[in-house]
């Protein structure tokens, strides 16, 4: 397996692309994008455990209820969400698309992201949807990957090159996500293709199996959106013999799978709005890998280690107090804790207590991009890795005027 180039078309048949519709006023930034199969793909799904969802993933969990479709289309700007009239708004988006695709409203994806609770005009999408149909192309990942960004100042793409029963297969990916990010089934919004064949009850296994340890271990903010949603388009052009069942063929695309996902995960964190660094959290030595996931999230979610981070500070006694509140049954006697960067690694607390360690060799690695922070349980064989970022005060600016 290798990292190729192409994002979301390096797969096989796939095509997409970006504009500028006027949804979003300031006019260089691309606010509609499209994603399209040149044949039907099985399907799959997460959507977002928040109570209340946008009328897009209504709107897509039905279309995609026969494991099927063919194309992705999502707007940014506006999250359509909180409408009366969103889930007419997001059937006119399928409409709208299938028309100028000359596939079925049932085979379309709908998504939308930004501003909750402000109406979504159709007109700028009804304008832009013939143009945007027009310029699908294989070279148009980037642009997609553009128009579904909001507060995000860097691209999310990926795509890998596997081989299943003797055929190369690829999967891509763009996500988006910067704020309101502490999701409970996956993250934002991301998209994956891939021609591997595989048929929709399998793909949906490998989807909500890995979300379970790379998209539910991402936190930027506490905050679970109301439009998270991750589908997988799987167009089977690869020609391999489609996988049906648990085997070594489902094994190497999982394996695919999770390399493009952890990717997505690190720059979602990564791009945290106002973030400075990138922080991951791995947890070993635990009991059972619910403890360590529990404990992994708990300290990249805390506000307080956060913002030592951000101010590359080592104070360690904030990662113990995470996991004192996390709620894990943990012996606390027995914690160590590290702190690693490309500048090198430094023990800050040994069997849960303080240990002398120079503040400035602590500082210099904690003044670089990524920190990971390395917690040993020593109660087990078990571990789990959560990513996160420093709490910066550009975050407070972003989101004190995020709506006007």
């Amino acid at each position: 397996m290798k990292l190729i180039e192409g994002g979301i078309c390096a797969a096989k048949g796939f095509t997409a692309s970006g504009i500028h519709c006027g949804i979003r006023k300031n006019k260089t930034k691309k606010d509609l994008s499209l994603i399209c199969s040149e044949v039907r793909a099985n399907a799959a799904a997460v959507y977002t455990t928040n109570l209340v969802k946008g009328a897009p993933l209504l709107v897509t969990k039905k279309h995609i209820s026969d494991g099927h479709a063919q194309a992705i289309v999502c707007n940014s700007g506006n999250a359509n969400t909180c409408n009366a009239n969103g889930v007419e708004i997001a059937e006119k988006m399928s409409d709208l698309t299938a028309a100028a695709l000359g596939i079925s409203p049932d085979d379309v994806v709908v998504a939308s992201t930004g501003v909750i609770g402000q109406p979504l005009d159709i007109e700028p999408i009804a304008a832009g949807l013939p143009v945007l149909a027009g310029t699908l192309s294989d070279e148009g990942g980037d642009d997609a990957a553009e128009g579904i960004m909001t507060t995000d100042t860097v691209m999310k793409k990926v795509a890998v090159e596997f081989t299943v029963g003797g055929k190369t297969c690829r999967i891509g990916g763009i996500a988006k996500g910067s704020g309101m990010i502490h999701p409970n089934m996956a993250t934002m919004l991301v998209f994956i293709t891939t021609d591997t064949a595989i048929s929709s009850g399998m793909l949906q296994k490998a989807l909500s199996t890995d979300i379970a340890d790379t998209f539910n271990m991402v936190s930027v903010d506490g905050d679970t959106s109301t439009n998270d949603m991750v589908v997988v388009l799987a167009n089977g052009l690869a020609g391999n013999s489609e996988i049906t069942e648990d085997g070594e063929d489902f094994a190497a695309f999982m394996k695919a799978l999770n390399t493009v996902t952890v990717h997505l995960c690190r720059m979602i964190a990564g791009d945290g709005e106002g973030a400075s660094k990138l922080l991951e959290c791995s947890v070993t030595g635990a009991k059972d890998i619910a403890t360590a996931k529990t404990i992994a999230k708990s300290v990249i979610c805390s506000s307080l280690l956060k913002a030592a981070m951000f101010g590359a500070d080592a104070n360690w006694g904030r990662v113990l107090c995470a996991i004192g509140y996390s709620g894990a049954d943990v012996d606390v006697g027995k914690i160590d804790v590290s702190f690693r960067s490309p500048k090198g690694s430094i023990a800050v607390c040994r069997s849960g207590a303080g240990i002398d360690f120079s503040e400035e060799t602590a500082k210099t690695i904690l003044l670089e991009k990524e920190i990971e922070i390395l917690v040993g349980l020593n109660d087990g064989s078990a571990g789990a890795t959560a990513w996160g970022c420093d709490l910066t005060y550009e975050y407070v600016r972003i989101n004190g005027d995020y709506r006007t």
